[in-house]
């Protein structure tokens, strides 16, 4: 009987046993075999000590279940998917873990060519989460722990000719379970390749190289450390060097250095009697300058980056080569330029097309222990990251993340961890990685000082408090999260003097982020502020269907887990499937490489090239001309000669367009900088940057105004009649214009809410109902018919709040247009948003008049939209409008957005966030055609710019679902045109609504234009 403090094997603290020492795996003409397939699988929901002879030849498991390697087990029905963000899924007891611990037993049944005979050799495991114990043909090749690190057991003595039988015990719960506390999907089971490779006596058993870049000679500097029993020799065709040997030191006055805006490449050959393996070297330099500025090749680089999981949504982290390359495609092709390998090192052949295709990485270690943060009183205490317990298993996994990936030239940053919070064992880990490769630079957002590591991070600070870091003005002793104060000089603080980069920021979840261009803004005014990482990637959704069949993508709780945190795991900035978010569309548009807009001076155009290492020769500029959204013309520009980080301004093209005047009506200049040829993430023609210029006009446009003389209203029958308008006679409303019937319009203030206006920072959801803005009942108070036109005036409020709004609606008519101004403001007792949920959540480490304004905003009552809600006929599906599109934008994610005439389907402005929430909006609108297939229906015109969304459902019972399953449509089209609506932030983490974007309680004042359009022929495109 098993003792109640002894520790089963899979509890131990050590990182495991038996294994070989860490090392690159490059490609080799080495014997190997794959061993991924179908293996005989059996599950257990308990942790099993002993076997039942399961790991020898001769035992039978003909009766056995066969699952795929690389897969979790969990995604093939043994047990449940569970989604936890911070919490353990198991009681915070290291180093124990509890008996109902599922358990999977694998056989894999392999021949051995005759060819091996003799040959040493290892079986590589890339990834088993979260601890293996190994057999071949029943020897017992050791145990390891570390779910995203690779691990080698030696099977020289073990294999034999012919038939051999690989056995795997996986364990979802063990000691490391309590290092990989990481945001995710909680998996387990062998989930990367397995594969068996000879290891000839006289071969290489690892190479490290060191390849650097001399920004003054434009010359090369190489060293490649080989680790053999054997003469290597070194060939690099593109060189010239051929057949020399490996432990020669090599200079070359001219080489073309690797970046991400420039990935070129190297192939090397490196030789002894036993083995040849093929390396990719990238000759570049990593240093941070001495005012604090991260370099690469001697220029400053801003990351441009985002927090990648390895995710699919049919296979979680066991993911393909294709998936990896489609991630690493899209990010080009969306402008971005790093990855933080959030939060370990991810699948090997990601990095190769990181260096194929020029991405920055910052490789990070598995290592997270973030529930500890959570539930001790003081978070340092039981912290592995503290505990001298754990110090073996926390190096092991710095030494194994640095080994695998070290000849990367794509990594220009190592990273501790996510998360772990504070101690010596992370202090360990830096000094070993700066002994080992003092060439990169070390990240840890933990390390809140920066005592042990080379940059600085923090995690969704405000764009006001990164803009003190930019200035160089914390305090020594200084932090955000826990807040602590700080006395003493800034000049005496070492982060003022350190690379900044956003850890995390922006967080992705569902409809966001906001503020991405008040972000980045920041590392174009202080150069130490460096960009950083977008969170995250991809929404983590898992493909399901439900009981009629339908697909649809699940989170935390869809799985019946007793604890789950939501659909919290649905964060990314494209969709599970792959499908870009609007908010990618936003950052590609922030980030683009190439900033083009009006000039200083008139008549000319400003090109700002913002690559950190390149020129433009690689593009090409074309210029279109659009009036009142039509097309009148297009052609080329000369491609400006910028080098990196240089701007001009040029004269804009003289417009030959074939009309006697761009002076009318409402003329946009777009100017798109264009692949000049296909690259190996996109063709010829993508379009890497764009910028729009309005051009004069003679005037303001005339927006919602009536032809003629005003008619009098008719309240003689049934209902009022006002020109080709019907009026209820005893509530004012709208019921029908010239041969149309509809209901409308009411005033709205809610909205179905987002993901960031249920945040607990943010708030605003729980504001809106409590004020009841989600029920809102409307009173008529008044229909007053005159010479001219209508006035209707309107309350709108809740049951049980005596908060509302008074609303006058003016209607007047020429005969054939309708026209309505609204005033609408506030009435009753607003309470402060304090009053409702206590102290604000304002972080007050920011300069007090920033701290003030914040504050003021944080208290102040707020809304989400102030506008009207219409019901119009089903058949009403199609969509055509005068302004920003062709995609959704709110006040605060706007900048991808450009003025045109665009038309979509009712379906087609709609974004299928993974939690139904607010989508769809589409702003600056100046006039929009709702309309069925035969082109009857209605047209708005503003005489203010306004938003416009419309959708199959109402707002209510969007915010009623949980899936895109649970919307079914009604028999209306819910049009909403709003005067104004809230921004959407990031407050799901980190800063809501920015101040300049929040939707404060006030009156409004608006017009609109209504037209009934009769059955016509509608454009094609």
């Amino acid at each position: 009987m098993r003792s109640r403090v002894s520790l089963r094997y899979f509890e131990e603290l050590s990182p495991g046993h038996g294994k070989e020492a860490p090392r690159a795996a490059p490609a080799s003409d080495a014997p190997r075999l794959d061993l991924n397939g179908d293996w005989a699988f059996r599950f257990s929901e308990a942790g099993l000590d002993e076997t039942d002879g399961f790991e020898l030849p001769g035992f039978h498991d003909q009766g056995w279940d066969r699952l795929p390697v690389p897969s979790h087990w969990q995604l093939h029905g043994y047990g449940k998917p569970a989604y936890l963000n911070i919490a353990y899924p198991i009681p915070l007891d290291p180093p124990y873990v509890p008996d109902e611990n599922p358990t999977g037993d694998y056989r894999r049944v392999f021949d051995l060519p005759e060819s091996w005979a003799g040959t040493p050799a290892v079986v590589r495991f890339e990834g088993v989460e979260s601890c293996a114990r190994v057999w071949l043909n029943g020897v017992e090749l050791g145990v390891t722990r570390g779910s995203r690190l690779a691990a080698e057991f030696d099977v020289t003595h073990a294999l034999r000719p012919g038939s051999n039988v690989l056995a795997v015990r996986v364990h979802q719960f063990s000691s490391g379970t309590y290092l990989e506390d990481q945001d995710t999907w909680r998996l387990a089971g062998i989930f990367r390749d397995v594969t068996l490779l000879a290891r000839p006596a006289s071969g290489i058993r690892d190479v490290f190289v060191h390849a650097g870049y001399d920004v003054a000679s434009g010359g090369g500097r190489l060293r490649i450390d080989v680790d053999t029993d054997a003469e290597a020799t070194v060939a690099i065709p593109g060189l010239g060097v051929s057949g020399t040997p490996a432990t020669e030191e090599f200079t070359f006055d001219e080489i073309r250095p690797w970046s991400a805006e420039d990935p070129h490449l190297y192939d090397a050959v490196i030789c002894t009697p036993g083995e040849e393996v093929r390396l990719r070297i990238g000759f570049r330099t990593v240093a941070v300058t001495d005012t604090g500025v991260l370099t690469v090749n001697g220029s400053r680089v801003v990351l441009r980056g985002v927090n990648r999981h390895e995710f699919h949504p049919d296979r979680g982290r066991a993911i393909t080569l294709e998936d990896m390359r489609h991630d690493v495609e899209s990010m080009k092709r969306h402008n971005i330029n790093a990855v933080r390998t959030a939060h370990y090192p991810p699948h090997p052949a990601f990095l190769d097309l990181c260096d194929e295709y020029g991405l920055w990485v910052m490789l990070e270690c598995d290592l997270e222990t973030h529930g500890f943060e959570c539930t001790q009183p003081e978070p340092r205490l039981g912290n592995p990251s503290d505990a001298p317990q754990w110090h073996e298993a926390c190096l092991d996994r710095a030494q194994r993340t640095v080994e695998r990936d070290k000849n990367h030239p794509g990594v220009i940053s190592w990273s501790l961890g996510n998360e772990a919070g504070d101690g010596r064992n992370l202090e360990a880990m830096a000094a070993w990685i700066h002994e080992r490769d003092p060439s990169r630079p070390i990240h840890y957002e933990g390390d809140r000082l920066a005592r042990y590591v080379d940059l600085y991070g923090e995690m969704y600070r405000t764009p006001a408090v990164v803009r003190r870091i930019g200035q160089g003005l914390l305090r020594p002793g200084e932090t955000f999260y826990p807040a602590t104060g700080g006395e003493g000089d800034p000049a005496d603080e070492r982060r003022n003097r350190m690379p900044f980069v956003y850890t995390e920021f922006a967080h992705a979840m569902g409809n966001g982020p906001g503020a991405l261009d008040e972000y980045m803004r920041l590392c174009e005014q202080y150069p130490r502020v460096q960009g950083g990482f977008v969170w995250e990637w991809k929404d983590q959704g898992l493909r399901s269907t439900d009981a009629q069949g339908r697909e649809f993508f699940a989170y935390g709780g869809d799985f019946g887990e007793d604890l789950h945190d939501g659909n919290f795991i649905c964060d990314g900035l494209v969709l599970p499937d792959g499908t870009p978010s609007p908010g990618l569309l936003e950052y590609q548009k922030v980030i683009e490489p190439v900033a083009i807009g009006p000039g200083s001076t008139p008549g000319h155009l400003l090109v700002h090239n913002r690559h950190d290492l390149v020129d433009l020769a690689h593009l090409r500029f074309t210029w279109s001309l659009t009036r009142d959204g039509v097309q009148l013309g297009d052609g080329t520009l000369p491609t400006p000669d910028l080098g990196p980080g240089e701007r001009t301004e040029i004269p804009l093209p003289l417009l030959r367009t074939g009309t006697d005047d761009v002076s009318e009506g409402e003329s946009w200049l777009t100017v798109r900088a264009e692949l000049a040829k296909p690259t190996a993430w996109a063709p010829e023609g993508h379009v890497v940057a764009w910028g729009q210029i309005p051009l004069p006009s003679d005037g303001e446009p005339a927006r919602a105004t009536l032809d003629a003389s005003l008619l009098a209203a008719d309240a003689t029958g049934a209902r009022i009649a006002l020109g080709p308008a019907r009026f209820d006679r005893n509530t004012g409303r709208l019921l029908g214009l010239g041969d149309h019937e509809f209901d409308g319009p009411r005033l709205d203030l809610w909205r179905a809410p987002t993901d960031n206006d249920l945040a607990w920072s943010q708030r605003d959801a729980a504001y809106w109902k409590a004020r009841g803005l989600d029920r809102l009942r409307h009173r008529t108070v008044s229909v007053q018919p005159d010479e001219e036109g209508l006035t209707v005036v309107v309350r709108s409020a809740a049951a049980a709040t005596d908060c509302g709004y008074l609303t006058t609606y003016r209607w007047e008519t020429d005969e054939h247009r309708l026209r309505v101004h609204v005033h609408t403001e506030p009435v009753g007792h607003w309470p402060q948003r304090e009053d409702v949920f206590g102290e604000p959540m304002v972080d007050a480490d920011l300069p007090p008049e920033e701290y003030a304004e914040l504050l003021r905003r944080d208290k102040a009552p707020s809304l989400a939209r102030i506008g009207l809600h219409w019901e119009l006929p089903g058949e009403w599906s199609r969509v055509s409008w005068f302004g920003a599109g062709p995609g959704e934008s709110y006040p605060d994610s706007r900048q991808a957005a450009r003025v045109g005439l665009f038309r979509a389907s009712v379906e087609e402005l709609q974004t299928p966030y993974v939690r139904p929430q607010d989508n769809g909006n589409r702003s600056d609108v100046r006039w929009a055609e709702v309309v069925d297939d035969e082109g009857a229906g209605l047209r708005i015109e503003g005489a203010e710019l306004f938003n416009l969304a419309a959708r199959r459902w109402s707002d209510r019972h969007l915010a009623e679902a949980r899936h895109g399953t649970d919307l079914s449509a009604g028999p209306a089209i819910h049009l909403h045109t709003d005067h104004v609506v809230q921004g959407v932030g990031s407050g799901a983490v980190g800063p809501g609504v920015l101040p300049r974007y929040r939707l404060e309680v006030r009156p409004a004042d608006f017009t609109l234009v209504l037209t009934a359009l009769p059955a016509r022929q509608l454009p094609t495109s």
